[in-house]
């Protein structure tokens, strides 16, 4: 083969990987951008079938969470369902809820983490006095109002999880503006209940597809 159809076969072979280069790249794009489209949308779905605190139902068949109460802030017009762990699955598709602290809810401490550049990125502007709702399964409604705001450094302080008083927090990562997560500081809000504890019926049922 002469050397110019070489050059000019080997030229059309690196065009065509970088076509196809591209097409992946735009598709694990168009992936991401589907998904984030989509999860809220059967988040909410599961949560408007959730009845009661046993119900474990699943946003989407192999999820390994769901909506166990929903978050509000009503001066400021917000809402986020808070969905079951406080784990790295979980935090992607919204707040959640650290297993090991009382339900939402129920008497003692309810503890709720999010990520700081999304679902918790308010908490920066959120100041005592302020009210906090968490609308529970069935439609009831739980109030706090806040208390203080602080930030923690892990290294130092073991953010409680269990406790005998009555309080809700809500936990994310700080600084806000940092360019890298992971660091050892927390922001923490802490609020105090107006309303006596909801009674939970029994205890929650093993999680099964819906």
């Amino acid at each position: 083969m002469p050397r110019r159809l070489r050059l000019a076969s080997w030229r059309g072979a690196l065009a065509l990987c970088l076509v196809l280069a591209g097409a992946q790249q735009l598709a694990a794009a168009g992936l991401i951008q589907a998904k984030a489209w989509l999860a809220p949308l059967l988040i909410e779905r599961a949560w408007q079938r959730t009845a009661s605190a046993a119900d474990q139902i699943r946003p989407w068949p192999w999820a390994d969470t769901w909506p166990v109460a929903r978050l509000r802030v009503p001066a400021r017009r917000l809402s986020r369902l808070v969905l079951a762990g406080a784990t790295g699955n979980a935090l992607a598709f919204g707040p959640g809820h650290a297993r090991a602290s009382a339900p939402p809810g129920s008497a003692g401490l309810v503890v709720i983490a999010a990520h700081r550049d999304t679902h918790f990125a308010f908490l920066r502007e959120v100041g005592p006095g302020e009210r906090i709702e968490l609308e529970l399964p069935g439609g009831a409604l739980r109030r706090y109002r806040v208390e203080s705001t602080r930030v923690v450094d892990s290294r130092r302080e073991a953010l409680p999880v269990r406790g005998e008083r009555d309080a809700l927090l809500l936990v994310t990562c700080f600084p806000f503006g940092a360019l890298r997560a992971g660091g050892p500081l927390r922001y923490v809000v802490s609020a105090r209940p107006e309303d006596p504890p909801r009674t939970l019926a029994g205890p929650p049922a093993a999680p099964a597809p819906r």
